[in-house]
Formats: structure tokens, sequence, C-alpha cells
């Protein structure tokens, strides 16, 4: 009898596991993947541990949280951007991808073993808190991230709007962590901003990759057409990225038809390519692509193929290096799978994984702040010896907004980088007037 229950508990573990196979078969389509001429044996093995966890552990356990647990692990043992998703962890990333939810605005990944932000996100509790791309956060509240995955690191930053959470962080430079509580709030980005910088120079700056991303370029970029620009500045710094569709998308706003934007290699020597079409405008001015550690996977794919056919010059940083794709495979009780199954390669056919892209101007704010003897600039450019004249409301009125308008279309004095492409841009367009005598 004992032998007979024992029995009973090993299969209804083995059906566990092979439904859970059957599952993610099914959300990626029945690949012909032999499973039939393949050793169980190592099932067999993971259905005994289950079976003795079950019977033998010193609480009671559900068959639904072993299960979860160990395809958890699973996924962990293969890389750190393979994760599994709850049910509401599935609906919030369905969620995220249309560029609404809730958080403390902080992408972030695994690199050197440690979850790292890649980028707070502009206008959002983290940017506001000053949390930077490359800190790496050491704890969640009290709950230290060294044995965390992604997913789980991402779960416990959500809460409730107006909840706050401790984030503990190490920061090059600093000698000791630094703490900062962040109250959570509704994450709305707005993947898209631009404006003329320099009276001809458009700005345009993509902060993540979303569905709506290339529409809401294009809208843009008309805008600025509008205003007769004679050259652009691509801002991607702290764009983390997003989707691949979107960065494609992207992408072939400035390339001709036909030009290859990027290419996808899976295990089975398969290769997806993604080719600009012919979708309308093509814009060809003089264009400076910003990135920093903070870009990372679609804005990679971007800035590679504008530097690898030439279309701009690309400032700042080396990039953050992700050059794996994830796909998202639905299971059958409303959870996902979040899967690596396949590497970028750039036109030119470089893989940028763990490596990043090197800008072809190497321009650190760190270093040109200091090596030159040059300081942040955060003085009031007002001239303090100036002779203050009475105003009535309506002059103050004009004058603020003005002032305003203004500073919109300011360079920020510590922002180097920007400082850089516009000075480049504009020794771009004195070379190009230039004619040699004959």
């Amino acid at each position: 009898m004992k032998q007979e229950r024992q029995s009973t508990v090993w299969v209804t573990g083995l059906t566990v596991v092979t439904i859970l196979i059957v599952g993610i078969l099914i959300g990626k389509g029945w690949d012909r993947t032999g499973y039939a001429s393949e050793n169980y044996q190592e099932l067999q093995v993971f259905a005994e541990v289950l079976a003795q966890v079950k019977k033998h552990y010193v609480e009671e356990t559900k068959m639904k949280e072993l299960v979860h647990g160990a395809v958890r692990g699973m996924l962990a043992g293969l890389d750190p951007h393979s994760s599994y998703m709850t049910t509401d962890m599935y609906k919030e990333m369905q969620v995220e991808t249309k560029g609404e939810f809730g958080g403390l605005g902080i992408q972030i990944g695994i690199k050197d073993n440690r979850l790292t932000v890649i980028a707070p996100i502009e206008d959002t509790p983290a940017f506001a808190a000053g949390i930077q791309a490359g800190d790496v956060i050491m704890k969640v509240g009290d709950t230290p991230t060294k044995d965390l995955t992604l997913m789980e690191a991402v779960r416990k930053m959500r809460g409730l709007k107006g909840t706050p959470v401790d984030l503990t962080v190490f920061r090059e430079g600093e000698k000791k962590p630094l703490v900062f509580t962040i109250v959570r709030d509704t994450i709305k980005i707005q993947s898209v901003r631009g404006k003329v910088l320099g009276g001809k120079t458009g700005y345009v700056r993509i902060t993540q990759f979303q569905e709506q991303t290339p529409e809401d370029l294009a809208k843009t970029l008309e805008t600025l057409e509008e205003k007769n620009i004679q050259s652009l500045i691509l801002d991607l710094r702290n764009n983390p990225g997003g989707l691949l569709t979107a960065a494609v998308g992207v992408s072939e706003q400035f390339l001709k038809p036909g030009k290859l934007i990027v290419s996808i290699k899976g295990r089975n020597g398969r290769e997806d390519e993604y080719r600009a079409r012919d979708n309308g405008e093509k814009h060809q001015h003089p264009m400076i692509v910003l990135l920093n550690q903070g870009s990372a996977s679609a804005s990679e794919i971007v800035a590679a193929a504008m530097k690898d056919w030439g279309k701009a010059v690309l400032l700042g940083t080396t990039s953050f290096g992700k050059g794996s794709v994830q796909t998202i495979l639905p299971l059958s009780d409303g959870s996902g799978l979040r899967l690596t199954t396949a590497k970028y390669y750039t036109p030119k056919g470089v893989s940028i994984h763990k490596i990043g892209i090197e800008p072809d101007i190497v321009v650190d704010p760190k270093v040109t702040n200091h090596s030159n003897g040059e300081v942040d600039v955060k003085e009031n450019k007002k001239d303090p010896a100036a002779v203050s004249i009475p105003q009535n409301q309506e002059q103050k009125d004009k004058s603020k907004a003005e002032e305003q308008k203004d500073s919109e279309n300011e360079v920020p004095p510590n922002d180097i980088q920007l400082q850089k492409a516009l000075e480049l841009l504009k020794t771009w367009k004195v070379f190009k007037q230039l004619k040699p005598v004959s």
C-alpha cells in the first residue's frame, strides 16, 4: 500500500512536468523536436525529487508552488534574461510595452552577475531621486538582490502608488553604499520628445522603444522639418531598449529601402533579417547619435544600424552590451515565459553581446569635467550686478514665458556630450562648404 501510494505521487509529479513541457511547446508553436527519442532519465529524477519533497518536507507543500519554483530555478540557470512570469507579472509586462505601468521607473539588467540599473526613466520617481545608469542595486528594502532573478527584483520594486521602498545601491566612486527612499507612482512614458537647438539643429530624445515609438518619431520629425532643421541629434542615452519591431521602425526612417537593419540568429541556424521598408520620407540630415552605458538592446540596434551604414556619427561612451533577443511565450494558465531565443547581429554581422558599441567619438562626462579643469556650471546665468527694473504683472508673465521657452531650447550647461554634438555639427557644416582652390 505504501509503495502504491508513493507510485501515485510519482506519476502525478511526472504528469505535471509533462503538461508543463507541452504548455511551453504550445505557447511557442509545436516544433518537431523529437522528444520521443530523448532520454527521460533526468525527468524521472526530477519527478522522484518532487515526490520526496511532497512526502517528507517538514511543512506541507503545494504542487503548484513546487513546480513554479522549479521552473524559476531552471530558467535562472540559463541566463539573466530568461525568466518565468506569473499571471500578474505577465499582464504587467503587456501593459508596460504600451507605455504605462506602476513602479519606480527603473530599467534593470544583470551585468557582471550584479543587479544593475540600465537606466532610470525620465520624469519618474527613480529619476527624480537621483538613481543613475550603472548603479548596482544591493538591496530592495531589506532583501539582498544577490539571489533574486530579474523578474523577482522587478516584482519587489513594483507596488501601490504612494508606497515607499528603500533601494541600497553601490555607485562607482562612492566610498559607502547609497540608500534612496523612493515613493512608487504610476509610470507614464512619453517615448519621443523633440525640439530645435542652436537655431537649425533638431534634437530628438527617445526614452524607450514601445509600440507607438516609430509613429511618434515620424510625427516629431515632421514637426522639426517644418522648422527647416539642417542637422539632427538622436539621443539614445539611458534608453534601456524595448520592442525589436520598434527599433526597426525607428531605423527605417533614416535608411533607404532594402538596407539591412538587424539580423537575428537562433540555435537552429535560422537567420531572420529585418530590412528598411519604403514607407515614406527618409531623413538625410547630418546626424549624431548620443549613447552611453545606459543605452541597451533596441537602442544598440538603432545605433549600430546608423553607424554601419554611415548614416550618423556615434558620440558618447560605450553602450550596455545586450545583444540577445527574448521571446515572450504565453502559457496555458495565463502565465508567461521570457526566453532568450536568439542573438542579434549588426548589419556588418557583429554581435555586441556583453561588449557594447564603441562610439566614433568618446566623450565621457566624468573625464571631460575634470581633465581640462572644467566644472559643471550650476550658477544662474544672470549677471549678479545687473540692475533690477520693476515690471508690471503682464511684463513679468511675458518675461517668464520667454525665459521658459529659451530654457527649453537651451543645452543644459552640464550636458557635455550634447554640447560636443552641437559643436561637431557646426564644424560639419563649415567643412562641407569648403571648396578647394584649383
